[in-house]
């Protein structure tokens, strides 16, 4: 796998939306990566192209426990920590940064990953290059927490007015506008 630099949302994006598929999150839901079709969707979802297989079930254990490696770096309270947090990431499959001609043919930088890693560890290069983008960018106050009221949901704000509240826009921001709505009417009847 080639890892743009210049394109770090990709990274942030799948760093978000990894950390959302936790039960921890999904409350009533549950764990939206229960299994390895799953986590394949995820992964096509995304448009994320690894060099690893298809994942097996030892690759869906092991992207479990890297989106709770990414949680904690999301809820670092320094960029040093949040950059400590990415480099360990990065390490685990990513080899010296390479340029390759884009289709204009000018140079960018790309970051190769180990020939053969797996799966979890291309995914940790990808969303560590993708953090460390975010934090020289936009800077580490970019990581938030969800602002619905219960979502234990963490996200990587990479909008361009850096105003993004909740971690699933569709899920969040809707069902508090839809309680807020409601709330509204009660007092629109009530002071009738």
């Amino acid at each position: 796998m080639n890892i743009p630099l210049s394109d770090y949302t990709t990274g942030a994006t799948v760093a978000s939306d990894l950390v959302n598929t936790s039960p921890t999150v999904r409350v009533t839901t549950g764990d939206a990566l229960p299994d390895t079709a799953a986590l394949a969707r995820f992964l096509a979802e995304h448009d994320v192209r690894l060099d690893a297989p298809p994942p097996t079930d030892d690759d869906l254990r092991l992207v479990h426990v890297l989106r709770m490696q990414i949680r904690v770096i999301l809820e670092t309270e320094t960029e040093e920590h949040a950059v400590a947090g990415a480099s360990v990431l990065v390490r685990r499959a990513a080899l010296a940064p390479v340029l390759h001609r884009d289709d204009d043919g000018r140079w960018q930088w790309h970051v190769p990953t180990a020939p053969g890693a797996p799966l979890a560890d291309e995914l940790a290069a990808l969303v560590g290059v993708g953090l460390f983008g975010v934090v020289r960018t936009l800077g580490r106050e970019r990581f938030r927490s969800c602002a619905a009221p219960g979502c234990r949901g963490v996200f990587v704000d990479t909008s361009r007015a850096g105003k993004r509240r909740y971690c699933m826009p569709d899920l969040c921001g809707n069902r508090l506008n839809v309680a807020n709505h409601r709330a509204r009417r009660r007092l629109g009847s009530v002071a009738r």
